[in-house]
């Protein structure tokens, strides 16, 4: 018989997530509960139509006028608050050229963090690039009303490779580089100030059966906050590369990961390890620097997985993908997962202890981010008013005293009944006997008569 594990599912600890999927539709995933929530489905944005399918999604989720990007199929860059779902601008990346907005569809996306000033009127900065390599950035005045925002003068525009499809595009923390990839196109680091390339990537030789990989990059995500230099790619021939651009234009290291191509991928903050997700569901924590498994999650029926993110504050990684479901991996203490799935299971496996808890969202899912700004109102009350739990304490511990006086009262009450019913019980025993000497006496005295 197999060994089974019974592990009690912590819950989620209070988050709040948006997800986007092939209709258009953002959901708003949201767990309450100090000691554990259930994730759950509060708020729906947007009506299902094909046309507006969201491509890239991208979130500046700070505490004054927080802000969301959305790309859709149609051609449309749509900025909303995340909050409540309000549009503040939109404007259209269809090119000059007039080409449709399918034929050259945005792959990637990025809102820039940006210096907020207490005015009625506030900019914003977008990057967007597109499979045939037109990158653009672009800066936009929103104001309180959709009609009053425009966009400014300042537009810069470039192309980030000759021939190929762009297919993933990653900017690093400190915003002033990014890197691009796809099918043809080696991946590339730019510097985004001066909109210059400056450095290329070089393919790997042959093997040495004479077979050589074509170039197809389908992801990338920097491995450092402070260093730029160092960032990885996932290929659609199942592998992870490390790329250090100071080092050398060839991978530093790479292996394999199962046998479908890689999907996703996503960074450790303070670390080296990362999260890979493939095109069969798999999901799995890996160290880059041995290419070693830490632990991994088998998706067998929860298709491809197309976008991971980890969340900022909390030890929580969310990934989203297609077949109908949204999973979201909880990592406490860094051993822990919890997966939003369609069942719940708790297994171990690798040394990771596996909790399922279900979502059922019904689109496939193109986007999930996190707003790392949510404070659960039940958790920020208690935090505020802290002297309420201890009154509260206090009131339980007088109301235990209270009650236990009573107890002890009928206990001794008891004890001197059972006292007074030995002494009775003695008292009636000795009268027996002395009545039973007395005629003992009698009938000796009748006998003696008798003589």
């Amino acid at each position: 018989m197999p060994r089974t594990t019974t592990v009690d599912c912590p819950g989620c600890p209070p988050l709040r997530a948006l997800t986007f999927d092939a209709l258009g539709l953002i959901k708003v995933i949201e767990a309450r509960g100090e000691q554990g929530g259930v994730a759950k489905v509060v708020e729906r944005w947007g009506e299902p139509d094909t046309s507006k399918c969201v491509l890239a999604a991208s979130t500046d989720d700070s505490k004054h006028d927080p802000l969301l990007a959305v790309a859709r199929k149609s051609g449309l860059i749509e900025v909303l608050n995340p909050l409540n779902g309000d549009l503040r601008v939109s404007i259209s990346n269809v090119n000059d050229a007039g080409a449709r907005p399918e034929d050259d569809a945005v792959v990637g996306l990025h809102l820039f963090r940006r210096q907020r000033l207490e005015s009625a009127s506030r900019f914003c900065t977008l990057l967007t690039c597109t499979t045939k390599g037109n990158a653009s950035m672009r800066s936009i005045e929103i104001s309180n009303l959709p009609e009053e925002s425009s966009s400014s003068s300042s537009f810069k525009s470039w192309n980030v490779c000759a021939s190929g499809t762009i297919l993933c595009s990653k900017v690093d923390r400190s915003e002033n580089y990014a890197v691009f990839g796809g099918k043809g196109v080696e991946v590339n680091l730019w510097d985004l100030d001066k909109c210059t390339k400056i450095w290329t990537a070089k393919s790997p030789p042959k093997t040495s059966l004479g077979i050589f990989t074509p170039t197809w990059f389908t992801s990338a995500t920097f491995l450092s906050a402070d260093d730029h230099r160092k960032f990885v790619a996932g290929t659609n021939s199942h592998q992870v590369r490390l790329y250090d651009t100071s080092a050398q234009r060839r991978p530093v290291m790479s292996f394999d990961f199962r046998e479908t191509p890689i999907k996703a991928l996503a960074e450790e903050p303070d670390s080296y390890n990362i999260y890979v997700g493939n095109g069969s569901g798999d999901l799995a924590s890996v160290d880059i620097r041995t290419g070693k498994l830490l632990g991994c999650f088998v998706g067998k029926c929860s298709g491809s997985i197309r976008s991971i993110v980890r969340h900022p504050t909390l030890p929580v990684i969310a990934s989203c993908g297609e077949y109908l479901d949204a999973p979201l991996h909880l990592d406490l203490s860094g051993q822990l997962f919890a997966h939003l799935g369609y069942k719940v299971t708790a297994t171990s496996l690798c040394g990771l202890f596996l909790n399922s808890i279900v979502v059922f969202l019904k689109q496939h899912l193109t986007e999930v981010v996190f707003d790392s700004t949510f404070a659960d109102k039940e958790v920020a009350q208690a935090a505020a008013d802290p002297h309420i739990d201890e009154t509260y304490n206090m009131k339980e511990i007088q109301g235990d005293e209270t009650e236990t006086l009573p107890v002890k009262r009928k206990k001794a009450s008891k004890e001197k009944d059972n006292e007074s019913k030995r002494k009775s019980s003695k008292e009636k025993t000795e009268s027996k006997k002395s009545k039973s000497k007395k005629k003992s006496k009698r009938v000796k005295v009748e006998s003696d008569d008798d003589a």
